[in-house]
C-alpha cells in the first residue's frame, strides 16, 4: 500500500514537470529550425570544399594502398614463437616423472647433461613436438635453470611449466607453490650422439622409433629402404614415437632425423627389431 501511494505521488509530480518541459522543448525546436535554415547556406558552401578535398583524398588513396601492402608483411616478422624470444609465464612443481612421463623416455635412467626436468603445457602439446627440447627458466629470485621437456602437464596453459621439484626450488620456495617466470627455448648443450630407440613390438611390419639424447627438438624422422634414394615419412604419436603402422618390410632401414632448426642426421643400417637401439655419429649442432 505504501509503495502504491508513493508511485501515485511521484507520477503527479512528474506530470507537473513534464508540461513546462514540453513547452521549453517546443520553443527550442522552433529556434533550432531557424538555425538550421541559416546553416544550410553554410553546408552548401562547405560542399564545395568537400569536393576539393575528395580529389586530394583520391590521390592519397594510392599512397595508403601502397602502405597497406607493406604493413601486411609485418605479422610474418613477429611470428616467432613466444618461447624463442623470451616470454613471461608461470611455474609450479611436482615430483617429476622421467621414464613414466608422456614423452616415454623409458630408456633414460637420468636426464642427460645434468639438466633439470619439466612437464610441458598440454594446451601446446602438439603430438609431443617439444619432447626432448630444453627451456631456460628464470625465477623471481633472479636464478636461471635449464630443463628438458620430458612430460606433459595436461591442465597447463601456454607458458605454464610444471617443473620437477628440485628445479622449482632453485627458483622459489615450496611454500609459494606457483611463481612468475621468464622462459626461452634453448639448445640442451648435449654433445654425445643421438640415440634411436625402437619401441617394444617394432618389426618389419610395424615401425615405432624414438629419438633420444637430442640437443634440440626433433621435427621429423624419415625412413629409406633403398639406400637413401627415396625417403618415406613417419607419423609422430602423442607419446613421442615416430611410427608407420605397416612397417617398411625390411629388417634394417636407413633413418634420417631432422631437428626443428633444420639440422639433419642420417644413420644407416638401423635394425627394426623390438627394443633395438642405434647410436648416431653425432648430435645436432
Amino acid at each position: 500500500m505504501a509503495l502504491s501511494a508513493i508511485s501515485a505521488a511521484s507520477a503527479a509530480a512528474c506530470s507537473k514537470k513534464i508540461q513546462p518541459t514540453s513547452q521549453a522543448i517546443s520553443s527550442a525546436v522552433e529556434a533550432t529550425s531557424t538555425s538550421a535554415s541559416v546553416s544550410s547556406s553554410t553546408i552548401a558552401s562547405t560542399s564545395s570544399a568537400v569536393e576539393a578535398t575528395s580529389t586530394s583524398a583520391s590521390a592519397s588513396s594510392s599512397t595508403i594502398a601502397s602502405t597497406s601492402a607493406t604493413a601486411v608483411s609485418s605479422p610474418a616478422a613477429s611470428s616467432v614463437s613466444k618461447a624463442s624470444s623470451g616470454s613471461s609465464g608461470e611455474a609450479t612443481f611436482y615430483g617429476g616423472n622421467l621414464s613414466g612421463g608422456t614423452c616415454s623416455f623409458t630408456t633414460l635412467s637420468t636426464i642427460p647433461n645434468s639438466l633439470y626436468g619439466t612437464a610441458f603445457s598440454g594446451a601446446m602439446w602438439d603430438d609431443a613436438a617439444e619432447c626432448g627440447a630444453c627451456v631456460e627458466v628464470t625465477g623471481p629470485n633472479g636464478k636461471t635453470i635449464t630443463a628438458m621437456i620430458v612430460d606433459e602437464c595436461p591442465e597447463c596453459e601456454e607458458g605454464h611449466f610444471d617443473l620437477f621439484e628440485n628445479a622449482f626450488l632453485e627458483l622459489g620456495t615450496a611454500s609459494e607453490g606457483i611463481i612468475d617466470i621468464t622462459y626461452t627455448m634453448v639448445s640442451c648443450g648435449i654433445t654425445s650422439p643421438i640415440v634411436l630407440a625402437n619401441k617394444s613390438g617394432t618389426s618389419a611390419y610395424w615401425f615405432s622409433m624414438q629419438v633420444v639424447n637430442a640437443n634440440e627438438a626433433v621435427d621429423s624422422l624419415e625412413v629409406s629402404t633403398d639406400g637413401g634414394s627415396t625417403w618415406q615419412s613417419t607419423t609422430r604419436s602423442s607419446y613421442n614415437f615416430f611410427e608407420n603402422s605397416s612397417g617398411f618390410g625390411t629388417a634394417t632401414v636407413d633413418v634420417r632425423v631432422t631437428s626443428t632448426s633444420g639440422d639433419v642426421i642420417t644413420v644407416s643400417g638401423v635394425s627394426v627389431a623390438s627394443e633395438a637401439q642405434a647410436t648416431a655419429a653425432s648430435n645436432f649442432s
